[in-house]
């Protein structure tokens, strides 16, 4: 666990920069964190330096939640830099899915593949969800709408407390930042392998989202996971560390 300063704000990020070794570099979704993604980040240490970052005004990183993805995407661009990274495996959950796209089609060159874990070329927010964060509320069944009927109590019951942390106000930026974004017309200009993960009971980002993705761009695999909701990271981390150590190892990261 680590902190680098970025802009001027103190950012937090999970994992380690290996000299001569690929990094693989997570970005979690709306209201999110690195916490999302330490399934990864630990279980695929040995495949590729994983990293896993704390957006700003998330977690334990200083700063404010941004209602743009394209801010978002110029942190990720300042991230690398400050940290020295060259080349990168881009993976991206919900939001961060949307952010990794951004990036690739702005600074593809820099980019080696990319992991989009529940995520859409459009994400497009329920109206009355972003209603309920202008009036300072978060959404009491966000929680239904993240994880399947399956998933195991303790894991739900910590998934309410870290929400019951956010700021409405940090939902409200990024469900805005989501709600405009939409990068469908663009999907064939990224010609970097890409690696699609959906649960198969996601209710935020449907299967048709992924399978929509897989369609439009040159180099995609789509792996639907069995009985995963929307966290399908959380939900069913070994099967989501299984492919993704296959698809570095088909990239030539491994």
């Amino acid at each position: 666990m680590s902190r680098i300063e970025v802009n001027g704000i103190s950012i937090f990020y999970a994992g380690r920069v290996i000299p001569h070794r690929p990094v693989l570099l997570f970005c979690h979704g709306a209201g999110g964190s690195h916490r999302h993604w330490l399934h990864q980040v630990e279980g695929l240490q040995e495949q590729a330096a994983t990293l896993a970052v704390d957006l700003p005004g998330h977690g334990a990183s200083e700063g404010t939640a941004a209602p743009e993805i394209a801010v978002y995407r110029e942190f990720i661009r300042d991230f690398s830099a400050a940290l020295g990274l060259k080349s990168l495996i881009l993976a991206g959950h919900s939001m961060g899915g949307a952010i990794a796209l951004d990036y690739a089609l702005h600074y593809g060159e820099s980019v080696k593949g990319l992991i989009l874990v529940g995520s859409g070329a459009r994400l497009r927010v329920a109206p009355p969800f972003l209603e309920l964060c202008r009036a300072g509320t978060v959404p009491p069944e966000l929680i239904d709408f993240a994880y399947s009927p399956a998933a195991p109590a303790k894991l739900l019951e910590e998934a309410r407390q870290e929400m019951a942390a956010v700021p409405p106000q940090s939902y409200l930026a990024d469900f805005t930042a989501c709600n405009s974004f939409d990068c469908m017309e663009k999907l064939s200009q990224i010609r970097q392998p890409v690696l699609l993960l959906c649960g198969e009971a996601d209710l935020m980002t449907p299967p048709r989202y992924s399978r929509y993705l897989k369609e439009q761009l040159a180099q995609a695999a789509l792996i639907e996971v069995k009985g995963a909701g929307h966290m399908a990271m959380l939900e069913a981390p070994q099967q989501v560390n299984e492919a993704i150590a296959s698809f570095l190892e088909k990239i030539g990261s491994g």
